[in-house]
């Protein structure tokens, strides 16, 4: 990692090689000037903030540690099929599993995070699956504090939804391609185990019992996502500023009242400053807005002395230390586990990186249609496991269009369960013992409740129920499913088992992190960090686990985020 010599600090995040300092903005000298606001990571949250900043008239700097993803932004990770468009690898809706594969530069290394993490312009939304699942009223009203119910953050949403409308039809042609999947678990769910077939887009409430098609944030069969939407609108004024290559350091604060941060870039140290009002907000993600608190001073005790110790931060005396033992606390990801589903009916795709069939590559290239303008999953359904006390555990469902690891033959399709909302298990943001401080997970994360593995056991033991008897050596006949890595004829405790024992199908990392610096614990109902002036954290870590996937929500958490601090400007 980089070091400043003066304080025997490691730079928090390493501005990577080949992340090249990129000025895109027209505002001159960036170093040199004031900043109403300096947004920390141009990231799913970060990107949203900043636009609606200087759209509101705020002198607004962006700072991206990595560099260009998608086209628009200079990205050129592509394959050679690609290489007369405009588009890189991450504007194409099929290509993001080859993200995840490694050998690109769109992720954090190892130095950064020890979690499968973007490091460009856009964030994890650039990386993901685009999966857009509006959030049901109920996960603001159950899950987050006063100010941030159902109700406060309609507005928020309405504005979202105008930006960046839910896409359900991904292909320009209309057609839905990959269906073998699709047709088999619907007759399974709601022919057989009486799912009701809902529209999410147009019923985002609808959650128990549920099924029907993915909602996607494309633009006309490319990703979407605020990178295409947002920045584009900030990037056309004159007071905004995106810079690449940004590593932030840490935030200058004294006292918790932040006076700017501390910036390497192009291997240079830079102190950028805020104006006499102006604030910090950090959208770095759930696993390194905690990190950058810490190493700025901010965080458990524990933590600050350790950093202290290690001549890792400036703030080495205890009396420079914002104690707030909520920053990195409640650290959230869906646990999830693989479900291979065999049937006669199914035809397994497999998307390719350099060699699509060339029929497909044709179509995506000559009008934006075929499997390429999708992620590979095809229908999604969700229930909740009830209990005495009145509280609920959310369970989500997702049908891939292809097996996984040792079940991959051509009539083999992947379901994925999640854990979502209502669980208990929560682990905390670390930093690494080994003297490098890299923030991870701690190892509690998943299934410290026993609980939440009681309940998705129940869940995945009455959906097999519905399905016809059949075994490996008996398989299901016409369209039925039959389940290969799990007998079908499991007990709960017996999926119990399975799914809390480590292996490539279970207890893996679904990097949906989130709900590590709660609204109302870690940050305050405007998104201030607790203890400071003027530090705010609008990303995954202030929103408590949702019912979805959390894209959609953290964008919603952005748009209110930006709203309230806003209010706190007078504006």
């Amino acid at each position: 990692m980089n070091s400043i010599a003066s304080l025997g600090v490691s730079a928090l995040f390493l501005a990577q090689s080949w992340a090249a300092p990129t000025n895109m903005s027209r505002c001159g000298d960036w170093t040199t000037r004031e900043w109403d606001a300096i947004v920390v990571g141009a990231g799913t949250a970060g990107i949203i903030v900043a636009d609606r900043l200087s759209e509101a008239g705020l002198t607004t700097l962006l700072l991206e540690q990595g560099g260009p993803s998608y086209g628009i932004t200079g990205g050129t990770e592509r394959p050679a099929w690609l290489k007369d468009t405009d588009m890189s690898r991450v504007d194409v809706p099929g290509l993001y599993k080859s993200i995840f594969d490694g050998n690109t530069k769109l992720t954090c290394g190892p130095e950064v995070v020890s979690s499968t993490q973007a490091c460009a312009i856009g964030g994890n939304s650039a990386i993901n699956a685009g999966l857009y699942f509006q959030p049901p009223a109920s996960d603001w009203d159950d899950y987050h504090p006063e100010g941030w119910h159902s109700s406060d953050v309609q507005p928020a949403t309405d504005r979202l939804l105008q930006r960046q409308p839910p896409v359900t039809q991904y292909s320009t042609d209309g057609d839905y391609y990959l269906q073998s999947g699709y047709e088999a678990a619907r007759a399974w769910l709601t022919e057989k185990a009486g799912y009701k077939q809902v529209a999410f887009d147009e019923q985002p409430d609808e959650k128990e019992n549920v099924f029907g098609r993915p909602v996607f944030n494309y633009i006309d069969g490319q990703r979407g996502g605020p990178t295409r939407t947002y920045l584009q609108s900030a990037l056309k004024r004159r007071n905004f500023h995106l810079q690449t290559g940004a590593a932030v350091d840490y935030i200058i604060q004294k006292g918790g009242q932040a006076t700017g941060v501390h910036v390497t870039v192009d291997n240079q140290e830079k102190d950028i400053q805020l104006s006499a009002s102006g604030r910090v907000i950090s959208s770095a993600g759930a696993l390194l807005s905690p990190k950058l608190l810490m190493y700025s001073g901010i965080g458990p005790k524990d933590v600050l002395s350790d950093l202290a110790a290690a001549s890792r931060t400036p703030y080495t005396d205890p009396w420079s230390w914002v104690v707030n033992e909520n920053v990195g606390q409640g650290l959230f990801d869906n646990p999830n586990t693989f479900i291979e589903l065999s049937g006669p009916s199914i035809e397994s795709y497999t998307y390719s990186y350099a060699d699509p069939p060339q029929e497909d590559k044709e179509l995506f290239l000559r009008s934006r249609s075929g499997p390429y303008t999708f992620a590979s999953q095809t229908s999604a359904f969700w229930s909740y496991v009830n209990h005495e006390d009145g509280s609920r555990t959310g369970v989500q469902g997702t049908i891939d269009s292809s097996g996984f690891s040792g079940f991959t033959n051509n009539h083999t399709i992947t379901l994925n369960v999640y854990g979502t909302s209502g669980m208990l298990s929560a682990g905390r943001v670390v930093l690494s013992s080994d003297g490098k401080f890299t923030a991870g997970p701690s190892s509690d994360v998943y299934y410290s409740n026993p609980r939440d593995a009681h309940d998705i056991a129940t869940f995945i033991h009455s959906i097999f129920q519905s399905l016809p008897a059949s075994t490996p050596d008996s398989p299901a006949e016409d369209d039925g499913l039959t389940p290969l890595n799990l007998p079908q004829s499991s007990t709960v405790d017996e999926i119990y088992e399975y799914i809390t024992t480590p292996s490539a199908y279970a207890v893996g990392a679904v990097q949906h992190w989130s709900s590590s610096c709660r609204l109302g614990t870690c940050v305050d109902g405007d998104t201030k960090v607790l203890g400071t002036e003027n530090v705010h954290v609008v990303d995954a870590s202030i929103v408590s686990p949702l019912t979805v996937n959390p894209q959609f929500g953290i964008m919603v958490a952005a748009e209110r985020g930006a709203e309230k601090i806003l209010d706190s400007f007078g504006l």
